[in-house]
């Protein structure tokens, strides 16, 4: 995990908010995919997959989520994804408090993403990743 990571004044294609209820995660990846249908599969997929980990971490690990965020940077071929939570705590792959067979989502978000991190915030925290696309 990467320690800091500052975003561009860019603003982002995709902006959800979320509140203390999960919202249908096939939706969410609907409208991501929507917003990023120029995108090749295997990067699309990606994507999703972090979107969706990144999201269900803050629901199941944090006290709630309150946004998750999108970019596409053509110029550095790169998307970025961010959720908001209020927990303070760091996210540990390969660890959960939940169950012991339980704790995968970040090894996941680890192997298909460029990059990822945290960002402290005055409130809570975001956690970002990185995915490469090709030239």
């Amino acid at each position: 995990m990467a320690k800091r990571e500052e975003v561009t004044a860019d603003p982002p294609i995709v902006v959800i908010d979320l509140d203390t209820r999960p919202p249908p995660l096939a939706a969410v990846r609907h409208r991501i995919a929507e917003c990023l249908a120029c995108l090749p599969s295997r990067q699309l997929h990606a994507v999703l997959l972090i979107a969706t980990e990144l999201m269900t971490n803050a629901y199941e690990h944090a006290w709630f989520p309150c946004q998750i965020r999108l970019w596409r940077f053509p110029q550095a071929n790169l998307v970025r994804v961010e959720v908001d939570d209020v927990s303070p705590y760091p996210p540990v792959p390969g660890r959960s408090r939940l169950e012991e067979t339980r704790g995968h989502g970040l090894r996941l978000v680890e192997h298909f993403a460029t990059s990822w991190g945290m960002v402290r915030r005055s409130i809570g925290k975001t956690v970002w990743a990185h995915v490469s696309l090709p030239e």
